[in-house]
């Protein structure tokens, strides 16, 4: 132990008289050693400047950050597609839409049960924004504030004013109201569909035209008549309010619905409409209307009540985005949350001016919507002819297989067609059921069960439908798999953030 003792010793006084230069040196060295891999490579730009900048501060700008910030993605500076690349992919839609997807719903009596063929205008047209809400609730107020201007026919009270529905667009000519029938006429306008609610609707319907509002050539507004409550809205209207609501909103790119803040029930007519728009929640947007007259405390109750009402109404657990503001051109009544309905009106009228850039992407959205419907839509129609009785020759008389005649002790084995169709009807929900496991189709896309049962009620004859050609249906699945998926990576690359060239 003394040995040991004294070996360490004489280790230490060693370590101590080594002079302190050639332990630096040696320090170095080894540093050296260990670091010398990385300093292959030369420093980059930004860590000279990172290292050069005093402690606390950020680090000067350089080509190198400069791009890394500029490649953060906007919404507003995105690549989007030009007027020639969006034109390209509407005519690619149309083409579609002629030659794969309109011939089953000629076949298969689409038209019958959904909505009518679309037009060329229909896909060449200008985003459309649909307002809805009962009477007084300042929809027509709304577009004055985005067209920034009057037009004709124009009328603004606290009373019913607009009876009717009208096209605010943009216009060359001057300014001018152009009647229904003549609308419904106009090859150009997306609104030929709707001579197939008779002249009653066409009297109730025209168009205005504006020249010079930049909001209205990007987008085309629709004002609709205040809903009423209890008999005035079905005695007072000779037309099918439901069904004209209906159709609008399968066209339209952006559905508003506007509630003033002191008047939040919601009618059973409204409750009738605002299930129509169940099938388009992704287009649905509320407004809450005149916040400006009611202050903080009042708003937050009155925000609340409105969430709870369209909870128990939408039956749905996620809500729809519903925005507070005051669209009126006179000074708020209450100036304590000026600054939210400043930053509510920013945000959507950000939302609306999105509807244009985007107008490529939902016109691929919506056809393969429909394109879905129809498929769901003939096989329903196939599988319900194919439950008819087929016993019964081309002219009328029973063939049946039975080895004796039919009786009344032995009745013929399916009975009439009209029966078999009634029975057919009534268990429909069952029937639906049946067809989607033979299919493999999902339950999703099929229609609503009460309004399908309603236009089924209709038909004299399932048996009278034209036999389903399975090379149609094929040909619609080479749609969403190959064309649609082209036509949205072109989309996805036009719109697609540049890459970090550093």
């Amino acid at each position: 132990h003394q040995h040991q003792h004294q070996h360490q010793q004489l280790q230490h006084q060693r370590q101590q008289s080594q002079p302190p230069q050639q332990q630096q040196h040696q320090r170095p060295q080894y540093q050296e050693r260990q670091l010398q891999p990385q300093h292959a490579q030369p420093p980059r730009p930004q860590q000279q400047a990172a290292a050069s900048a005093p402690s606390g501060l950020a680090p000067p700008p350089t080509p190198t950050n400069v791009a890394a910030a500029a490649s953060v993605p906007d919404v507003k500076q995105l690549s989007l597609l030009t007027e020639e690349e969006q034109s390209s992919i509407f005519e690619t839609l149309k083409k579609l839409y002629k030659r794969k997807v309109r011939p089953l719903e000629v076949a298969s009596g689409y038209a019958h049960f959904h909505s009518q063929p679309l037009n060329a205008a229909d896909f060449d047209a200008k985003p459309m924004i649909l307002l809805l809400g009962q009477y007084s609730v300042g929809k027509t107020t709304f577009i004055r504030s985005l067209v920034q201007r009057d037009w004709v026919g124009q009328r603004i009270g606290p009373e019913p004013t607009t009876d009717r529905f009208t096209a605010i667009m943009s216009g060359t000519a001057d300014e001018r109201l152009i009647p229904g029938h003549a609308l419904a006429m106009q090859s150009d306008r997306p609104f030929q569909a709707l001579a197939s609610f008779g002249n009653n609707f066409l009297t109730k319907f025209d168009g205005a035209e504006i020249n010079g509002s930049p909001f209205l050539d990007q987008c085309t507004l629709i004002d609709t008549p205040g809903v009423l409550a209890g008999e005035k809205q079905r005695m007072g209207r000779d037309y099918d309010f439901k069904k004209v609501i209906q159709w609008f909103a399968e066209r339209a790119d952006c559905i508003i619905v506007l509630f003033d803040a002191h008047k939040l029930d919601i009618s059973d007519e409204l409750r009738n409409v605002l299930n129509t728009l169940r099938p388009h929640q992704d287009k649905v947007k509320v407004l809450l209307n005149k916040a400006d007259q009611v202050n903080s405390q009042q708003l937050m109750r009155v925000y609340g009540a409105l969430m709870w009402q369209l909870g128990k109404v939408l039956n749905t657990p996620e809500v729809c985005r519903v925005y507070v503001g005051s669209f009126w051109d006179q000074p708020l009544v209450n100036t304590e949350n000026a600054a939210l309905l400043a930053r509510e009106k920013e945000d959507l009228m950000n939302e609306l001016s999105d509807l244009p850039r985007n107008a490529a992407l939902r016109r691929i959205n919506e056809l393969v919507k429909r394109t879905r419907s129809v498929k769901v839509h003939a096989y329903i129609i196939h599988y319900l002819r194919k439950q008819m009785p087929y016993t019964f020759g081309k002219k009328g008389k029973l063939q049946s297989t039975c080895h004796h005649p039919p009786t009344v002790e032995h009745p013929p084995p399916f009975g009439p067609p009209q029966e078999k169709q009634q029975r057919l009807i009534g268990r429909l929900e069952n029937e639906f059921v049946q067809c989607a496991r033979r299919y493999n189709l999902p339950l999703g896309d099929f229609p609503n069960l009460d309004e399908f049962r309603t236009n089924l009620l209709q038909i004299k004859d399932i048996s009278k439908f034209q036999k389903l050609d399975k090379s149609l249906v094929k040909e619609m699945d080479r749609v969403l798999a190959n064309d649609i998926a082209k036509l949205l990576e072109k989309c996805s690359i036009q719109t697609a953030p540049m890459d970090d060239p550093y």
